[in-house]
């Protein structure tokens, strides 16, 4: 009789386990996300000086930057040092497969019960072409999605920082996908391979650059599964680029339109739409999004 009884409550127990632990994370300030736990390996180091980087500069561990508002889903939680590390969910960023997405839990507010999602309003087209001009001359980063970057990772992770280091150490930058992100408030798809599908197809299969560059309205989107141009005007486009060991050639750039559309035609063919996957190399096209009903 006992061991039925203790069933019953075990079951009951077990049957209550996912609504009791299921947690949610609002972000409270700018956030970023990471495809490690070991966060302080990648801010600070073991002598709370250096930021982890690759032979271009980059920190291949940032999967992009949460904005305030965001909602993440608790997957589970992880003690490191005197910090939680979250892994977490959301739908605003869909992770390459396979890579799973970890925040410091300084970041979050936590909640049992699900809040309204973070709902961005879409800014007017002359505010998004003016940021986006705005942000000219900033410096590439992987990941990057906030002009001037995370301060508290200055304070949380950083023993020290010497002058002229403080933006790069904080991850003040933009990547491509990251410079539409930031000009648009977060209301546009954070990676490339969500922005292959956005919007309506433009019809440019078979056509000469010139013919391509005079379709183009500004806030078309140029793209392809790992790089998108934006365009600015009639003349002009304007991306994010990194250019490993040019110094001063990558970051936020301009350059006219035909000039860039004429480079890619030497590599990529233009298409109505995304197809073959996410590591097609010889295509690319383009996608009109801006004020569509």
């Amino acid at each position: 009789m006992i061991r039925i009884v203790l069933f019953i409550i075990l079951c009951g127990y077990i049957g209550h386990m996912p609504s009791e632990a299921a947690e949610y994370g609002v972000v409270q300030t700018s956030a970023p996300v990471l495809n490690t736990t070991d966060f302080t390996s990648v801010f600070g180091g073991v002598n709370g000086h250096s930021l982890k980087v690759d032979r271009c500069g980059q920190v291949r561990e940032l999967e992009y930057i949460a904005l305030p508002g965001s909602l993440f889903t608790i997957v589970k939680k992880q003690r490191f040092g005197t910090a939680d590390i979250y892994e977490i969910e959301s739908d605003e960023y869909k992770a390459p497969p396979n890579v799973r997405l970890y925040v410091d839990g300084r970041f979050l507010k936590l909640e049992r019960t699900a809040p309204a999602p973070r709902r961005p309003v879409l800014p007017s087209r002359e505010e998004i072409l003016s940021a986006l001009r705005a942000s000219v001359g900033s410096p590439y980063v992987w990941g990057g999605n906030v002009l001037d970057g995370v301060p508290e990772l200055a304070t949380w992770f950083y023993k020290d920082i010497r002058d002229g280091d403080k933006e790069r150490l904080m991850l003040a930058g933009l990547d491509c996908s990251g410079l539409l992100y930031h000009a648009t408030g977060g209301w546009t798809p954070r990676n490339t391979g969500r922005l292959i599908h956005f919007g309506q197809g433009v019809e440019i299969a078979g056509k000469q650059s010139t013919e391509i560059a005079n379709m183009l309205q500004p806030l078309d989107l140029i793209v392809w599964n790992g790089h998108v141009i934006i365009v600015l005007d009639r003349q002009t486009v304007i991306e994010s680029r990194l250019e490993c060991g040019k110094a001063g050639k990558d970051g936020v750039v301009m350059t006219p339109l035909s000039q860039r559309i004429a480079g890619i035609m030497r590599m990529r063919r233009p298409a109505n739409a995304w197809s073959g996957g996410a590591k097609r190399q010889d295509i690319f096209v383009v996608r009109r999004w801006y004020a569509l009903k």
